[in-house]
């Protein structure tokens, strides 16, 4: 009988807390989404000097924010942001000749999948814009003035929603941002960053 009396409440709660709302997202939602990730370029960079001196770019990891907004049910208009990637510049068989810090702004129309349910993938497209700044250079570049122009591409998003309260989810997800820069040394050009990374990591979202 006491046990009966124990089971009774918990069997009741449970009751309760699968007919709770889900992490569902309707019109008129915004969603917050605080996180780490990575920006890891592919692994070939493009060329300087005609072609003749490969650049190997490096990763880094920062923390980032994403906003979206529910244009309607399950369909959302997301926007990226983050605090400043910094990466090392190197030429193959000459060594690491700079280093640049860049804020990647991205905006994309996501659809999410299975809102109602535990867990929810979701995919998007996009636009990003990517602005490079605080360029250094040493080794053999040292004391020249590198520049590396700011970059318009597309950007891809997958993932999915680990739902963990009614407003709460677990994020895990992954990014292709198209970004190509020229690189110029002392104003000349010597070609083209190819960066187009993958950016991949986790994040809690909060939807309001």
């Amino acid at each position: 009988m006491t046990m009966k009396k124990t089971l009774i409440p918990i069997a009741i709660a449970l009751a309760f807390g699968a007919a709770a709302p889900a992490f569902a997202q309707s019109k008129g939602d915004w969603t917050l989404g605080v996180g780490v990730h990575q920006v890891n370029p592919k692994s070939d960079n493009g060329t300087l000097a005609g072609g003749t001196l490969p650049l190997d770019i490096d990763s880094d990891v920062k923390p980032t924010i994403t906003f979206e907004y529910f244009l309607r049910e399950n369909l959302g208009l997301e926007v990226l942001a983050a605090l400043p990637f910094k990466h090392d510049i190197a030429v193959d068989g000459v060594g690491t000749v700079g280093s640049t810090k860049h804020l990647p702004p991205t905006v994309s129309l996501q659809y999410h999948f299975n809102s109602k349910g535990k867990v929810s993938p979701f995919l998007g497209a996009g636009l990003n814009y990517t602005t490079f700044f605080s360029e250094d250079t040493k080794g053999a570049l040292a004391g020249t003035d590198l520049k590396l122009d700011d970059s318009w591409g597309l950007a891809a998003h997958v993932g999915m929603d680990i739902k963990v309260s009614e407003r709460g989810a677990v994020r895990v997800d992954a990014r292709w941002v198209d970004i190509d820069s020229d690189v110029k040394v002392d104003g000349a050009k010597l070609g083209t960053a190819n960066i187009d990374p993958l950016v991949y990591g986790v994040a809690y979202v909060v939807k309001f």
